[in-house]
């Protein structure tokens, strides 16, 4: 198509040897998959995976441990409550921890595995073949649903077309009310969905999160994965030539081409790919696996279920389309030594780095202390001498149980000979799971062991309950001549 260069509506213009200019276009127009059902050893490994993360993301936050939402990030009050465990903000560091073992964790098993997360685990992945179950139950599998879509609108039409998108709004809502029950108590959240009293807040968020699923799942699909997604991007740079991927068998398959069952393919020149497409059509993101390992791939091996199912038909061996490894595929190894490749470098270094974190994290949280105590000093008044002449100090100290069992506390110091501590409820708190005061503490030392200057002292806080909680935080005493 010829016409002037400013009437060309397009970002790309080629100029033809004529001299005349032509439309290039860059993005070829979006074709809907119709990813056709499969049964198979690998489906029935993705299904578990469904179920087993979708039991965990729905049914945990109605769990109680302590009598308290098992895992619930109450941002309001800064409490982070884990499977027992209660974290505030200054236990940034095992966020940082986690975020590490997470990166590293990737890292190594896209090494190893390649995109097994993205094919059996990911969210995007998960609720897009959930959504597809619901699909196929209402429209019916590939032929019925690309005849249903192709047909004119109709009553029968408009009937299983609504009755599909119901059944993911409401999926996706409940979805959207589950991942704020992470953030708000979801019992608490109910009783107020319940009455319609949830706050603005919750219901933007309920509504986002139950649009990003409907959207996500329901109507882009694979172009999240193929668009949307980074780690689809930058994978390349974790693969080698002995990262598990899924690969079709060029030197078995081809030629390929149509025969009868039983017939002498091979003094045809045909190879035992049949050209059948029925890879192509369970493929959830639409590529041809034929065509060699491409970026959208997500490992789901849905074309090794339907290529073995061809095979055993066929009476052909399986695996023409397999898990393997570059190298295997390209017999520099036997397929049987592919577990031997774990001792390269690279791996070795992943395995010794998430080692360390998760030796360090666990060390730390099983010396935890489940008190936080905070020193302030009093800098209007940095020292002042009482009744008895002996010197005194003022100091602010805030004390935080982050435990879910109430305990008394007594505050003690060290330091400075004779050393004598002063404080409100003479020195003994008691504290609700999770609860904060803030003690207003007075430490007195005699004057001939405070000269002029400053002086470190520890102030120590112990549970009377329990021994083993105790922290011994470190002050400065101002004494004077």
């Amino acid at each position: 198509m010829s016409q002037k260069l400013n009437e060309i509506p397009v970002n790309v213009v080629n100029v033809k040897e004529d001299g005349e200019l032509e439309e290039v276009l860059l993005y070829a127009a979006h074709k809907k998959v119709y990813p056709r059902w499969i049964n198979g050893f690998w489906n029935k490994w993705r299904i578990f995976f469904v179920f087993a993360t979708q039991l965990f993301f729905y049914c945990v936050p109605w769990i109680q441990i302590n009598g308290r939402q098992a895992l619930l990030f109450d941002l309001v009050q800064r409490k982070f409550y884990i499977f027992g465990f209660v974290f505030l903000p200054q236990d940034f560091i095992y966020l940082t921890a986690l975020l590490l073992l997470s990166a590293f964790g990737l890292f190594a098993w896209t090494t190893i595995g390649g995109r097994l997360w993205c094919g059996y685990a990911c969210p995007q992945t998960v609720y897009t073949e959930i959504f597809l179950w619901i699909e196929k139950w209402v429209e019916g599998d590939r032929a019925a649903r690309i005849k249903l879509d192709n047909a004119p609108l109709s009553a029968k039409k408009l009937r299983l077309k609504a009755t599909k998108h119901s059944l993911w709004i409401v999926f996706a809502l409940w979805t959207g009310f589950t991942f704020v029950g992470y953030f708000t108590a979801i019992r608490d959240l109910w009783a107020e969905l319940i009455i319609l009293s949830v706050s603005a807040t919750e219901a933007f968020w309920i509504l986002f999160y139950g649009f990003a699923t409907y959207g996500n799942a329901g109507w882009l699909r694979e172009q999240v994965c193929k668009y949307m997604c980074p780690y689809a991007r930058f994978q390349s740079a974790m693969f080698d030539a002995d990262t598990l991927i899924i690969s079709y068998d060029q030197e078995r398959g081809e030629q390929r081409g149509t025969r009868k069952k039983g017939s002498d393919y091979k003094a045809q020149g045909l190879g035992d790919c049949i050209d059948c497409s029925i890879c192509v059509q369970v493929c959830p993101v639409g590529i041809d696996i034929r065509n060699g390992l491409q970026y959208e791939c997500i490992g789901c091996a849905a074309c090794i279920d339907a290529c073995d199912e061809v095979m055993d038909k066929m009476n052909y061996p399986r695996g023409l389309i397999r898990y393997t490894t570059e190298n295997a595929l390209e017999h520099k190894y036997p397929e049987k030594d592919i577990a031997k490749q774990l001792k390269r470098p690279r791996v070795i270094m992943y395995a010794l780095l998430l080692s360390l974190i998760f030796g360090i994290t666990v060390y730390s949280l099983i010396n935890r202390q489940p008190i936080k105590v905070n020193i302030q000093r009093d800098r209007v008044a940095l020292v002042r001498e009482v009744e008895d002449g002996w010197l005194e100090n003022t100091y602010r100290v805030q004390i935080q149980n982050a435990s879910e069992k109430a305990h008394t506390y007594v505050i003690s110091a060290d330091g400075l000979t004779g050393i004598k501590v002063e404080a409100e409820g003479k020195g003994r708190y008691r504290l609700e799971p999770t609860a904060t005061t803030d003690v207003s503490v007075r430490l007195q030392v005699a004057p001939q062991h405070a000269k002029a200057g400053s002086h470190e002292v520890h102030i120590t806080v112990k549970s009377l309950d329990d021994a083993n909680i105790h922290v011994r935080e470190k002050a400065t005493f101002i004494g004077k001549d």
